[in-house]
């Protein structure tokens, strides 16, 4: 047997394993028929959490469908992706209604104020048809200082209309929401540059 007879046979074994491949996953593909409005988690210490989210928005500008985004801590920073997605005009919705920083205002009954208009403004994103993916940024931070009720907004995630899809981000996720989730991402936090002394950038941070 040649070396070239050698390389053939081998190409013939990927392709025939491949292939097996193929069949076993286009059944499993084939196997999902379920269509419905998804309750996604990013949270974690690692960046990327809204950013993740906001990639998800420019998919639905794609599709021609139209987003909502509520922040609920971040608000006073005028972001890179704010300005980049209010370009689409009518696909996208943008509330930055969060003051800040927990630290930064140093006022809880204000934060408690910012994050109960917020979560009505996503209580009305959430009843309006037109609106196919919600973006709840930061709701896990105001969920965890306890600003807003964690069993009304479980209860209202859970029982929104099953063709919106929501996603929920910031680190520490309760518990609850977790269980309810259809999809939950963990972004772990393994190197960065701040510790370094680097600082917030824009086009990167913001």
């Amino acid at each position: 047997m040649t070396a070239d007879d050698n390389t053939t046979d081998t190409a013939a074994q990927h392709r025939a394993k491949m292939a097996k491949r193929k069949a076993l996953q286009d059944a499993e593909v084939a196997g999902k028929t379920v269509e419905k409005g998804l309750l996604i988690v990013h949270t974690g210490t690692g960046k990327g959490k809204s950013t993740a989210a906001f990639g998800l928005v420019l998919r639905m500008i794609a599709q021609e469908r139209r987003s909502a985004v509520v922040q609920f801590i971040k608000g006073a920073w005028h972001t890179g992706e704010r300005r980049a997605l209010e370009r689409f005009g009518d696909l996208v919705e943008w509330h930055a209604m969060g003051e800040g920083f927990t630290w930064n205002t140093q006022d809880r009954e204000r934060d408690v104020a910012a994050c109960r208009r917020a979560w009505a403004e996503a209580l009305r994103l959430m009843a309006d048809p037109a609106i196919s993916l919600l973006i709840l940024d930061e709701l896990n931070i105001a969920l965890r200082y306890d600003y807003l009720p964690l069993d009304e907004v479980v209860a209202a995630l859970r029982e929104r209309r099953g063709d919106l899809h929501v996603v929920v981000t910031g680190r520490n996720a309760k518990p609850e929401l977790i269980e309810i989730a259809d999809l939950v991402t963990e972004m772990r936090l393994v190197k960065h540059h701040f510790q370094a002394g680097v600082k917030a950038q824009a086009g990167i941070e913001f």
